[in-house]
């Protein structure tokens, strides 16, 4: 019996890379947000989800697989990768199984509800687990610039690829478990079709406010302007998942409120942190400004770099005082992508010496909304495969050269 299932697994592992190379080759799907108000809300069919999903969810953990394989050895051979490498096989292997099962079988369908649940909860810690083997490969290698590139390329992929992934999941286990949220009972799946986004920046800011309450045992106040130009006079309402919202701006508060604290912290008073947002016939835009010193032009772009983070690793913290307003120093580059996935942006805006301002910007109409996915292609395999070339703008020397020919003697 023991060497039937040594067999049988071992027969698995070796198909693993024939399902990746198998799968690889589709392109993902993209769905916009009003498919999936549509889907959820007026023909949910479970046996529809089911078939839609076999598919495309192995699509897009093969697409995203086929890009691990380059990045450089010594990262993969990290623990953390290596353990992270096989969830993704686990989980590819097993929604691979449903692709010749019976989708008018009840016990099929319930089956591979379950099934997504567990692949979703073996990957809660997926962020964590690449942050850790970054961690673990910059200590023993250190930073290049052609390694600094070729990982953030792909960890704004790999992070896009596992919001995307873990939206499809979570949608179809929401809608088709049998409970609605009795908390929202209007949500469809994790999405609001009436997403009050004033309300969810007051959430997000009585959050960041307790946790900066709890460390610097004060926080500045929040001042808040919403502009309705779609519709004066009425609430802000989009189609958006609140959760993804909440997570950008509890992010830029914590980060807001940490600077204003550190600046003014000899000050009898802090200065509020303000908030506007915006409606137009194309975009909902959030804008965040405080005035915590700002910081100089060349650090912003490092403020999204999962290379160049500043914060200390979670593992070596012993309570520290910033630790929960720190972490891996991943939540402004994932923030940036939980925007851009859905086809926004985040931006941040820098007066050093005054204050910051960040701006999230997100689509208005739910038809435009529509997932922004990688696919591993020509074009994908060139980044990987670039070098470091000369500069080809003249970079400023430190001492400038002396422009006479000859020089007078004193």
């Amino acid at each position: 019996m023991k060497f039937a299932q040594f067999l049988l697994r071992n027969s698995s592992k070796a198909d693993i890379p024939k399902q990746v190379d198998r799968f690889s080759k589709f392109s993902p799907s993209p769905l916009s947000m009003k498919q999936f108000i549509d889907f959820g809300s007026a023909n949910a069919c479970e046996k529809t989800s089911f078939v839609f999903l076999r598919q495309e969810l192995p699509v897009r953990l093969a697409n995203i697989m086929k890009e691990i394989d380059f990045l450089p050895d010594k990262l993969l051979s990290t623990p953390s990768l290596q353990l992270l490498h096989s969830w993704y096989a686990q989980s590819l292997m097993e929604l691979v199984d449903f692709l010749e099962k019976d989708a008018d079988d009840k016990k099929v369908l319930k089956k591979f509800t379950e099934t997504l649940v567990n692949v979703r909860n073996r990957h809660n810690d997926v962020v964590p687990t690449m942050a850790q083997g970054v961690v673990e490969y910059k200590e023993a290698f250190g930073v290049d610039p052609v390694t600094n590139q070729n990982v953030q390329y792909f960890l704004d992929r790999f992070y896009m690829s596992r919001i995307s992934t873990r939206m499809l999941m979570n949608q179809h286990s929401l809608i088709f478990d049998g409970s609605a949220n009795p908390a929202h009972p209007k949500h469809i799946g994790s999405i609001d079709p009436n997403c009050d986004a004033v309300e969810v920046v007051k959430d997000a800011y009585e959050s960041a406010k307790m946790l900066c309450e709890q460390y610097y045992l004060t926080s500045p106040e929040m001042e808040i302007i919403s502009i309705n130009a779609k519709d004066p006079g009425n609430p802000i309402h989009i189609v958006y998942v609140p959760s993804h919202l909440y997570h950008m701006l509890f992010e830029l508060f914590k980060n807001a409120m940490r600077a204003t604290v550190e600046t003014h912290e000899s000050s009898p008073t802090l200065p509020p942190v303000k908030v506007r947002v915006s409606l137009g016939p194309e975009d909902l835009t959030i804008k965040m400004s405080d005035k915590g010193g700002g910081v100089p032009l060349r650090k912003i772009e490092r403020l999204f770099s999962y290379m160049y983070s500043t914060a200390p690793s979670p593992v070596d913290i012993d309570n520290s005082r910033n630790a929960p307003l720190a972490g891996f120093g991943y939540g402004l580059p994932i923030s940036r992508l939980y925007a851009k996935y859905f086809q926004g942006d985040l931006q941040l805006y820098s007066m050093e010496g005054y204050g910051t301002a960040a701006v999230i910007y997100m689509k208005a109409l739910s038809s435009e909304s529509v997932e922004r996915l990688p696919v591993f292609n020509k074009s994908a395999l060139r980044h990987y495969q670039t070098s470091t070339e000369a500069d080809d703008w003249c970079m400023p020397s430190r001492e400038p050269k002396k422009l006479g020919k000859y020089e007078r003697t004193r």
